[in-house]
């Protein structure tokens, strides 16, 4: 159990501890749906991100899962991968804190839980990727101590 500040308007003072859980069943994975849906308002039902994370999670995909009590307030999907430019890494795919529960430090604490996670897995660093329009997030990451590195090119292939 970690202590968490419950917000700037209680100056400080520590609170209930949260919880890390793993999400490895499908009756725990629907109960995350309408967290991220926040962060992936694309996703249309719960079947739909039941489905991806079945896919997700035979290609090494974990969901992790922070609690505050009875309420879950964030969620990282991850998984690790391994390439010639950065060798082993932890590959943020998800990060999303829920909206009303936003500043008061939960951010932080699952981006440590993370970076401890890909230290215990042997990886050398934590990657992700923000978008561009994304500059409170971009700000989150830059004072957790990621630094933007690259640019990422896409393009979508035709049907």
């Amino acid at each position: 159990m970690i202590p968490v500040e419950d917000g700037p308007e209680n100056s400080g003072e520590v609170s209930t501890a949260v919880e890390f859980h793993y999400v490895d069943h499908e009756d725990n994975v629907l109960a995350c749906y309408p967290l991220i849906r926040q962060l992936r308002p694309h996703l249309d039902s719960e079947r739909e991100f039941l489905l991806r994370w079945q896919q997700q999670s035979a290609q090494g995909y974990r969901l992790l899962a922070l609690w505050h009590g009875t309420q879950l307030v964030g969620l990282a999907g991850f998984r690790v991968q391994d390439n010639l430019v950065h060798g082993r890494f932890v590959y943020v795919d998800d990060l999303v804190i829920d909206a009303s529960c936003r500043s008061r430090g939960y951010g932080k604490i699952l981006m440590e839980r993370l970076k401890a996670e890909a230290k215990l897995l042997g990886c050398a660093k934590l990657l992700l990727d923000a978008a561009m329009s994304n500059t409170l997030g971009q700000r989150f990451y830059y004072r957790q101590g990621l630094l933007a590195t690259a640019l990422r090119f896409s393009v979508a292939l035709p049907e």
